[in-house]
């Protein structure tokens, strides 16, 4: 009998994300797929199973969730609290999510989406080759309370097994390149934004993020005549009030906007993890910098597996405690360790 995972009640943003749909730009469509694919790559790590397994990616907070059967979970992405009938969960850790008990996960504490996993993924009908809801394109839709996931077989593994997150939450600082309006700002506009220190705007989601900045905007001469051409998760659109937008997986094919620079992809999950108000400031690389940098993203990501260890568990949110052999012996209470006996 095929397990369930049944939302009890969904958290303002809940949807069920994977790597996304390459291939389909011709059409419209980019790639979406999550916010935080480096979330689905330590999930998968923590679980034992491949990189594109479907999560549910949670932006801001979390929810309820009931499983039909016992099920191993993951958490990973930005902290949030969770725990299971009230014992609390450690972020970034594999765990064992037992038939009927409820799991609970509140809001972000150190980012911006945070990612439930389960052992098998989630066994819902593909869509153009991924089980991503791309919102913007009106495929899939947003979880809501009462829905009913099934999940794919277990292959089993271990659980209480954890992770050291890749670094990428915080803002700090965020590389970029040379895009295809860079060189029509002129190069005091240009040394301006890299000096900048930009905060996170409210204005965010799947679709891009507005970094807000002291002083006046950006812009550059001709940019209300620019022909609207192809754009790609990570290019930074100057808008007509002088902020910029850093475009994420869900935005549009196409734009008319200017692109004073693109994100490379590696930091791209810095951008998303950004929470509102954290300072983000850019600076720009070559681009043979660039794909060393992503090369070595790409190894880092790979390498992950390697480095799962097992959880130190905390004795007080133990509930079979009693079961483990804490003691093997005994010895006397009176006894002077330091005298030899005759």
């Amino acid at each position: 009998m095929t397990a369930h995972l049944g939302i009890v009640q969904a958290g303002p943003g809940l949807s069920l994300q994977d790597l996304g749909r390459p291939g389909f730009r011709a059409q419209g469509l980019t790639i979406g797929g999550a916010a935080d694919p480096v979330a689905l790559y330590e999930g998968a790590a923590l679980l034992g199973q491949p990189a594109d397994t479907a999560a549910i990616e949670m932006a801001g907070s979390g929810g309820a969730f009931r499983a039909s059967g016992d099920i191993r979970i993951a958490l990973t992405g930005a902290e949030m609290a969770a725990n299971i009938d009230g014992d609390p969960l450690i972020w970034n850790a594999s765990h064992l999510l037992p038939a009927g008990a409820t799991l609970t996960i509140g809001g972000a504490r150190n980012g911006s989406y945070g990612y439930l996993h389960v052992g098998g993924g989630f066994d819902t009908p593909p869509q153009m080759g991924s089980r991503s809801s791309h919102l913007s394109a009106g495929l899939g839709r947003a979880l809501q309370d009462e829905d009913s996931l099934p999940l794919g077989q277990d292959g089993a593994g271990q659980v209480g097994m954890t992770l050291t997150p890749v670094t990428r939450f915080g803002g700090g600082a965020v590389r970029v390149v040379s895009s295809m309006q860079t060189t029509s700002f002129s190069q005091d506009t240009r040394d301006r934004f890299c000096q900048t220190q930009f905060a996170r705007d409210a204005r965010a989601n799947r679709m891009g993020v507005r970094m807000d900045q002291p002083g006046e905007g950006f812009a550059t001469e001709g940019q209300l005549t620019i022909v609207s051409e192809v754009i790609v998760p990570g290019d930074i659109q100057i808008t007509g009030d002088g902020a910029p937008f850093v475009l994420m997986y869900e935005c549009q094919t196409t734009g008319g906007y200017p692109r004073i620079g693109t994100v490379i992809p590696c930091d791209l999950p810095r951008v998303a993890q950004a929470q509102m108000g954290a300072t983000i400031r850019f600076e720009f690389v070559e681009m043979a910098e660039a794909i060393a940098l992503q090369t070595r993203f790409l190894s880092e990501l790979k390498s992950l597996p390697s480095k799962v260890m097992p959880l130190v568990r905390d004795p007080a949110n133990i509930r079979d405690l009693l079961g483990y052999q804490l003691i093997s012996g005994a010895v006397s209470a009176q006894a002077n360790p330091f005298e030899e006996e005759n």
